[in-house]
């Protein structure tokens, strides 16, 4: 009797709406250790970002497959595990035989990653994942200053996973208009309830990262009845002080000398910051309005290195249920500003981690997500 149904695969994951492909990078273990859920298994880079492939299940490892330099397509055979007793010839059988699932893209019948609406005149790229069944409260992620909904690429499927998920990029942010119908938080947050309008969604769980979660606590202070829980990541509005260094230099940047070095404040390991990350951004940053529409933002929201709007401070009173996340390193915004979170909130702090937390340390806030959605 064959033991392929003992032997557990490790693919390569889907990072993000567009991943498609990525490289092997390095091996972080070696064939013959016990990996724990979790545990990173090696290194993958895409043309969005570099990260550790992680285990999903626990078990012995008992082959590479993928070598480093490899560049595969999503849910690639990357190695095998396989308890002690299944015989080589089994897994050379499962590998052999191996073949990889089509991509949801390939389907006809799949849905597009990315659809646009108008709101106020403005065309807002978004996207949504999941299952939209009568009843069910959406999961909304709101990105920050300069960034985009790619900003939740390790977050927005595993949380489709258990609820309906919609991301969208903010006016003058990603591919939606370069221009916003007005430069402040509360203003930023009536048009999010606006884009909910036209989506025909009454009600959400908000979260928000960077400037974007102070746009999710003014939701929930503006319109209570709409939000039914706050998540906050490396959030804006808890407390005055913000890097405006980083935020004018991201503003200002031309070129990818002067862009990378404003990147890499992001991560706490500053190697994350691939090379297809800065073109991205400066593709981005170079398209008409763009740079002006930043220049506003910046000047209104964290002029001089204050925080003009602290709606998250003001939370408690709302009585919905709030979630902290935080890097320690953050070099935008400060950690010690986790402190501020209202009474009752969940305060996640974690070490040799700066801004980018819910890429970070995706797997950790997307069970922190799933805990605190499903409360």
């Amino acid at each position: 009797m064959s033991d392929a149904a003992a032997i557990t695969p490790i693919v390569m994951p889907k990072w993000g709406l567009s991943m498609k492909e990525g490289t092997v990078m390095d091996w972080l273990v070696e064939e013959g250790t016990d990996i724990a859920v979790g545990t990173p298994i090696l290194d993958v880079e895409t043309d969005k970002i570099a990260n550790a492939v992680e285990a999903p299940d626990a078990g012995l490892l008992r082959r590479k497959v993928a070598q480093p330099g490899e560049t595969l397509p999503v849910k690639a055979l990357l190695g095998v595990m396989a308890r002690p007793e299944v015989p080589e010839v089994d897994l050379d059988a499962y590998i052999a035989a191996y073949v990889v699932p089509a991509a949801a893209s390939d389907d006809e019948d799949a849905e597009p990653a990315y659809a646009h609406v108008e709101v106020d005149g403005l065309r807002i790229r978004h996207a949504r994942r999941g299952d939209f069944a009568p009843g069910a409260v959406p999961v909304l992620f709101i990105h920050g200053f300069g960034g985009d909904l790619d900003n939740w690429l390790f977050n927005l499927d595993a949380a489709a996973e258990h609820s309906p998920v919609i991301a969208l990029d903010l006016p003058g942010h990603g591919q939606s208009d370069a221009r916003v119908p007005e430069a402040s938080i509360a203003g930023l947050a009536a048009f999010v309830l606006r884009f909910m309008d036209a989506l025909d969604v009454e009600r959400v769980h908000a979260v928000g990262h960077s400037m974007g979660g102070a746009i999710a606590a003014q939701m929930a202070l503006s319109a209570p009845q709409r939000v039914a829980s706050v998540a906050l990541v490396n959030s804006a509005g808890l407390g005055d002080e913000i890097n405006s260094g980083y935020t004018e230099g991201f503003a200002a940047a031309q070129s990818r000398r002067d862009l990378k070095p404003v990147l890499e404040q992001l991560f706490a390991d500053p190697t994350l910051v691939s090379r297809q990350m800065v073109d991205d951004v400066l593709k981005y940053k170079r398209l008409d309005g763009v740079d002006a529409v930043l220049a506003q933002l910046g000047a209104a929201l964290f002029g001089g290195g204050r925080q003009a709007e602290l709606p998250a401070r003001e939370l408690e009173s709302t009585g919905k249920p709030v979630l902290v996340v935080w890097g320690r390193e953050d070099r935008i915004i400060p950690a010690a500003h986790a402190g501020n979170a209202p009474a009752g909130a969940t305060v996640q702090v974690f070490d040799a981690t700066g801004h980018m937390t819910m890429m970070e340390r995706a797997n950790e806030v997307n069970a922190l997500l799933k805990t605190h959605v499903g409360s």
